[in-house]
């Protein structure tokens, strides 16, 4: 890595045209001033890798860094890094717009006035410590420990917040996956323990995506350039969207699914696959639970696998070519074209969903369900050019004295209606604290913004203004938003080169650990320059996050006596306060393998390694693990249980690993070998989930079809009634991270509603129309754009713009309104409507004044209600909405609601849910992954 000077593609290396500055250059790299032209002005620069904190691939970055006044100047890719490979997309450089936003917070602030008053008053660090610290500390004394809740969207980091988390003692983390990606997470996991594909497009034969993966989807800047070099290599792209994205513009096959219809199509394509068994036998044979399907479906027929074989394509008949077509709503001839494209993968079937449609229907987790059905028929799990597991590609390193695990079960996050639910059930929180479940006496909420994010935002906005509800409320934050303005605190956190943190993604068959690091720091640290923490090197007063907790830490316990400051102790000066670089020095030095002798190698220590590469490549071509064999230390004292599954003693006080049960370390085979196998209950691939058996859903234990809440039985057209997908994004926006970076804004700045042709003709519309969209609780304006690109009867509007303020001098002028809330039929109703666009306005940044965008975009969330998946607690976004001409009166980008219908609808959804307990009174299988994992005792309600 570091030997190598990179050239570009095809040139001639004695020309010496490089892609990037050589390694060699980095402590010293000149440039001449652009500005300075046609004089040549020249500038050293230190070249400093980090990683960019837009998205959570976590691409690398080099940051340049001025010399003589320690400015960053730009941002551009790191060539070291084995995910992103030298190459981002419009976020990475765009971090230059964020570190120098005239607008950003760079002091802490607290609150004056009510919350959401916009009164705002500067504080030091010292006091916002010192309360923060004071509350936590009573409600652990006081055994309040539920009333300490740390709210995050991406994390952006590996394991910092679940250390002090668990140092705490509470059940604490809580996370917007179940608005993001948990129905494709419950799929997945059934079948194999992991919750998140790793698919090897650039070895693919066949490429199967469903919805966009290329501009939009989840690692879409290194899956997209594998997808690409996938495509030149000869692989047959196949995109499953209504929608014509980036990504089905590129596909041999793209088809327009009536959503929610996916997995009736993946299933006619298994049960193509077991008709003319075009399937990989030695591969089911091997890792299916094929003994454990017939025993529960079929006991009476002889159990071995070719009966097996002939039972299972009977039970899969019904899923015809025709039956799907019925279903998505487009040709039977279609379908079989792209079911004769699987089965010629060749066992290199590279699959993915995320999103789309795993997040937006009901019953949606069937969907990824049934194509890692059609990856095991075809044999593709885990081979090159297949479909693997994320956490063979995944690494995470902890720090030193990592805390033991506690038994507390937060019922605020982890509720009793939904024992399956992948992940945190965060988006009911408003509604779980209406009822009185409990109460927050501090809550964090971190770089997340559930008032614009999460459906339902009116009714965050009354909890959160509600004092007795939330004691507290601090909010981490870069940058203004929605859900600050309702804060007590609100506390500015570093950007992508103003952070140490460390990750690893699953961007490719291979494993890496990723350094996000403070620039100037290093810098300084190379020049011999003096700080104390990275307050001194960042602008302002921003902070780091990593600091931050330990400080918090420790002065929560300053005398050890609540046995947590022990957790934040140096590893080399006993009693001292670990420094953010005895942190990861330790983790660098003890917890990655491999890289101490790659430091050595160069002559560093694994610290300086990490900060002057940003990144180690740990191992590459990893696949097969579940084939990897045991060792006898592995094995020292397990014993093989029903089904040869390798057990080690458990008691009520051991912890569950990662992903897999407490105890269970493989697999026995019956040819004698022992392997790793799957973190599942049977160490194998369920075909037939005995998980949903447990938790009393056996009728969903095999992959099937669950229709939608919007399926196209449900939409009434000739009403007007469609179909509304919320669930994708302008390329080059993502949340709340990057709506301060100007040029991404001034790239995508409308927000319209996609509408086909046929539907426009049909409601006499055309572009630009203003029209009303009513939902379950309200309704907002939006105008129309007519377009050939997505499918009738389907409409959409990207979730990523709708930003607004209520107060001048907060928010992100870039891309925010100036909007007013009201209610105006009643203390329960709600009117967003905005005073003003986006306009040009004077500050230390002269673009700002260049501003010539004026659309802020509609916030859409706020009138979408919570609708919770029964089973894997997934909020189904899709809506089934009513589209008209706007109303005399209304105004673009208006929003109305009725928190009371709000109410309604949660209770309509939660009396679908079913409170299961499993076996021993489990209240979650523990193979299953969660964050702050607690013992074994912790997993059961006492009594039962």
């Amino acid at each position: 890595m570091s030997g190598t000077e990179p050239y570009l593609p095809g040139a001639r290396s004695h020309e010496h045209l490089r892609n990037f500055p050589p390694v060699s250059s980095w402590d010293d790299h000149v440039e001449y001033d652009a500005k300075a032209h046609p004089r040549k002005v020249a500038r050293s620069y230190l070249l400093v890798p980090t990683t960019c904190f837009n998205c959570e691939s976590a691409c690398g970055l080099l940051a340049y860094v001025d010399k003589s006044d320690l400015s960053v100047t730009k941002l551009e890719g790191n060539p070291a890094h084995p995910g992103s490979r030298g190459r981002n997309c419009a976020k990475g450089p765009a971090t230059i717009n964020q570190i120098n936003d005239p607008e950003r917070i760079l002091h802490p602030l607290r609150r004056t006035g009510e919350r959401g008053g916009g009164g705002w008053e500067r504080v030091s660090w010292d006091e916002a410590l010192d309360d923060i610290a004071g509350r936590i500390r009573a409600a652990i004394a006081e055994d309040r420990h539920d009333e300490v809740m740390y709210h995050v969207g991406r994390p952006g980091e590996d394991g910092f917040a679940e250390r002090f988390l668990t140092a705490w003692g509470i059940d604490g983390h809580n996370t917007h996956t179940n608005i993001c990606s948990a129905g494709a997470r419950f799929g997945m996991s059934l079948w194999t323990g992991f919750d998140r594909p790793s698919a090897d497009h650039a070895n693919a034969k066949v490429i199967l995506l469903l919805s966009s993966h290329l501009e939009t989807g989840h690692y879409f800047n290194p899956h997209a350039q594998r997808i690409m070099e996938g495509k030149q290599s000869g692989a047959k792209l196949v995109v499953l969207d209504p929608r014509l994205s980036n990504t089905a513009a590129h596909a041999d096959v793209w088809l327009t699914p009536w959503p929610g219809s996916e997995a009736a199509i993946l299933l006619s394509i298994a049960s193509h696959l077991l008709r003319t068994r075009r399937i990989d036998t030695e591969f089911l044979r091997r890792w299916l639970n094929w003994r454990t399907y017939l025993a529960e479906l079929h006991p009476l027929v002889p159990q071995d696998f070719e009966t097996f074989l002939d039972r299972l394509t009977d039970d899969y008949a019904r899923y015809t070519f025709e039956f799907a077509a019925e279903e998505a709503q487009i040709p039977a001839d279609r379908i079989e074209q792209l079911a004769e494209v699987v089965a010629d993968c060749d066992g290199r079937l590279a699959a993915h969903v995320w999103r789309g449609p795993t997040a937006g229907n009901l019953g949606g987790w069937q969907v990824s369900r049934a194509l890692w059905f059609v990856l095991a028929l075809t044999g593709s799990i885990g081979t090159r050019g297949g479909t693997s597991p994320n956490g063979w590609h995944k690494f995470i390193p902890h720090g030193p004295g990592r805390p033991e695990a506690h038994e507390r079960w937060n019922e605020l996050i982890w509720p009793r209606e939904y024992p399956l639910s992948t992940n945190e059930m965060s988006f009911l929180l408003p509604h779980f604290l209406a009822e009185g479940r409990g109460r927050l006496a501090v809550y964090f909420s971190r770089v997340y913004n559930p008032v614009w994010t999460n459906p339902d935002g009116f009714t965050w906005i009354e909890q959160l203004s509600d004092l007795d509800t939330v004691g507290l409320h601090v909010a981490l934050t870069p940058t203004w938003s929605e859900t600050a303005e309702f804060a007590d605190y609100v506390l500015p956190m570093g950007h992508a080169t103003e952070r140490h943190d460390t990750h690893s993604y699953e961007t490719h068959a291979g494993r890496w650990l990723g350094f996000r690091q403070p620039v100037r720091r290093v810098a300084m640290d190379r020049l011999g320059m003096d700080y104390t923490d990275t307050r001194d090197v960042n602008p302002g007063e921003v902070w780091e996050e990593n600091e931050f907790w330990i400080e918090l830490s420790w002065r929560i316990d300053p005398d050890g006596e609540l046995g947590i400051r022990r957790y934040f102790e140096s590893p080399y000066r006993p009693g001292a306060k670990i420094t953010v670089d005895e942190y990861y020095r330790w983790l660098f030095e003890n917890q990655v393998p491999g890289l101490p002798k790659k430091a050595a190698e160069e002559g560093m220590e694994p610290l300086e390694y990490m900060r002057r590469y940003g990144v180690v490549a740990l191992d590459d071509d990893v696949y097969r693990g579940d084939e990897r064999p045991l060792g006898d230390e592995q094995l020292a004292g397990a014993e093989a249980g029903p089904g040869g599954v390798l057990r080690l003693p458990v008691t009520p006080d051991s912890v569950a690993p990662v992903v897999g049960e407490a105890g269970a370390v493989g697999l026995r085979h019956e040819d004698g070998t022992a392997t790793v196998g799957w973190p599942t209950p049977s160490r194998r691939l369920e075909l037939y989930s005995t998980t949903m058996r447990d938790w009393g859903r056996a009728e969903h234990a095999i992959p099937g079809y669950l229709r939608s809440h919007v399926a196209r039985r449900e939409i009434d057209i000739e009403a007007g009634e469609l179909v509304l997908v919320p669930t994708f994004r302008l390329p080059t926006l993502i949340h709340t991270r990057s709506g301060n970076a100007k040029y991404l804004n001034e790239i995508s700045n409308t927000h319209p509603l996609w509408l086909s042709s046929l539907d426009a003709a049909r409601h006499g519309m055309v572009t630009d129309d203003l029209v009303r969209i009513s939902t379950e609780i309200g309704y907002f304006v939006a105008r129309v754009w007519v377009t050939e690109g997505i499918r009738p009867g389907v409409c959409a509007l990207s979730h990523h713009m709708g930003r607004w303020r209520l107060h001048p001098g907060e928010g992100s002028r870039w891309v925010t309104g100036m909007v007013e809330l009201s209610h105006p039929d009643g203390e329960h109703t709600w009117l967003l409507r905005h005073r003003g666009g986006i306009e040009p306005f004077t500050s230390s940044d002269p673009d700002s004044s260049r501003i010539n965008w004026e659309d802020p975009g509609v916030h859409q969330n706020l009138a979408f209600a919570v609708h919770p998946d029964p089973d894997s607690g997934m909020h189904c976004w899709l809506q089934k909405i009513r589209l008209e001409f706007a109303r005399p009166g209304d105004r673009y980008g208006d929003v109305y609601v009725d928190t009371r219908r709000s109410a309604a609808v949660y209770r309509e959804w939660l009396a679908k849910a079913r409170p299961d307990l499993g076996p021993g009174g489990q209240r979650r299988p523990e193979f299953m992954m969660r964050p702050l994992a607690p013992k074994r005792r912790g997993y059961r309600v006492p009594g039962c």
